[in-house]
């Protein structure tokens, strides 16, 4: 005789999904540092699936490339440079260029310059 399976909320299913897809990103970061990027690039697109399936966003300070799936490692696979307000990271797997706004640190620095002078 089956028993019934005991349903979860959406709730508890978002933090086992939180917790599995860290997991997974911090596996697949070790992967790419040890040089192995298919086993990196497999992880990623697990933690992904996992966010989907459960409507969950990827945690935060974790880089793979959107285009190619592999772990982004500063100086291994990616390069990271500075220009015109933005960093822009490009997988040098695929070439894909990913450029986001740094405004805040510089607004800080600015703030920071004014207070020292002033």
């Amino acid at each position: 005789m089956k028993t019934a399976r005991k349903r979860i909320s959406q709730r508890e299913a978002r933090m086992i999904a939180q917790e599995r897809m860290e997991r997974l990103l911090r596996l697949a970061e070790e992967e790419g540092r040890a040089g192995n990027l298919e086993r990196g690039r497999r992880y990623v697109t697990l933690a992904r699936r996992i966010g989907m399936r459960t409507n969950t966003r990827m945690p935060r300070g974790f880089l793979y490339c959107r285009q190619c799936m592999s772990p982004l490692i500063p100086g291994k696979n990616c390069t990271v440079r500075l220009r015109n307000n933005r960093v822009t990271t490009t997988c040098e797997e695929c070439g894909h260029v990913h450029r986001h706004p740094y405004l805040m640190e510089k607004r800080g620095e600015h703030e920071q310059q004014e207070q020292r002078s002033g």
